[in-house]
């Protein structure tokens, strides 16, 4: 996050993410502080209807898939050029297509 910033980028994560990315053991305020830095994207109808297309268009199952699809279709409606930090690079690619520089951690 420290070079995109230095780079000038906007960083941007789906509210879901936070949800996903929370634990018993996740650090609250070292969390509060890294979300303080970016800019949260909501998931709304509009969204959740763009995703769920984008699941029909992969033949992916929302039950499994629903974070990944709002995600990506989050991604996708970014300025380009995107970049998109991922720990699950199938998906994405399925999810994303060539649209999204998908880089894996």
């Amino acid at each position: 996050m420290a070079e995109a910033r230095r780079r000038g980028m906007e960083v941007v994560v789906n509210a879901l993410t936070i949800i996903e990315a929370t634990h018993r053991r996740t650090d609250k305020a070292r969390l509060a502080w890294l979300l303080s830095g970016l800019r949260i994207s909501p998931v709304g109808d509009k969204e959740a209807k763009a995703a769920s297309a984008l699941l029909l268009n992969t033949g992916l199952h929302g039950h499994k898939y629903a974070i990944d699809a709002a995600v990506a279709e989050m991604a996708l409606r970014q300025p380009l050029p995107v970049a998109m930090l991922t720990s699950d690079l199938d998906d994405m690619t399925k999810l994303c297509g060539g649209r999204v520089r998908l880089i894996e951690l």
